[in-house]
């Protein structure tokens, strides 16, 4: 993970992805601006050392219909580039465990290609078709559990770390939307 190629590849995804700066105010122009290459190895030397913690997230409510809004937890540029790069890691790791008939949150997965699998179902003649949508069931999740379930697969206490700091930035339940490890 803090290997300068997987930093780099999360800094590209990051940035791809724009977004609203952080609690910190820091965009990718600013980055670029003084040295992207600092900025990256900055981040990889504080995670060598263990001096790297993340910065509170930025609350950004989202109208979602009806009144009702979605809450946004913003990482700041660096933590998003640290989650983007465990994400890398952790996302191989766990892929494989995964039923191939599953979309949600899932790379090179979208909604159209879940629609295609359904209608190839329909036309085998097959009709039950399981869809989950738990209501604010990423703000309930419970960090012992989570931990727990990721410390199966994760031998190494320093990725376990990472990720116990990086859920905890957002509180004591709960997981924040809105960075890229999230999903």
């Amino acid at each position: 993970m803090c290997r300068t190629q997987t930093l780099e590849e999360a800094y590209r995804l990051a940035k791809r992805n724009g977004g609203a700066p952080g609690i910190d105010g820091q965009t990718f122009a600013d980055i670029e601006s003084r040295s992207r290459a600092d900025f990256l190895a900055a981040i990889r030397d504080d995670l060598l050392t263990g001096r790297y913690q993340p910065q509170p997230n930025r609350s950004v409510e989202i109208p979602k219909g009806e009144g009702k809004v979605r809450t946004l937890q913003i990482p700041c540029i660096r933590d998003r580039v640290v989650q983007g790069a465990l994400k890398l890691i952790l996302e191989a790791v766990f892929e494989a465990d995964l039923c191939p008939n599953s979309y949600g949150f899932r790379p090179k997965r979208s909604p159209h290609r879940a629609l295609a699998e359904v209608r190839r179902s329909v036309l085998r003649r097959m009709s039950i078709v399981i869809d989950v949508d738990l209501s604010r069931y990423f703000d309930n999740i419970r960090h012992s559990v989570l931990l727990d379930k990721i410390a199966k697969r994760v031998q190494d206490p320093r990725v376990m770390h990472l990720v116990k700091q990086i859920i905890k930035a957002s509180g004591k339940l709960g997981v924040p939307q809105g960075g890229p490890l999230t999903p």
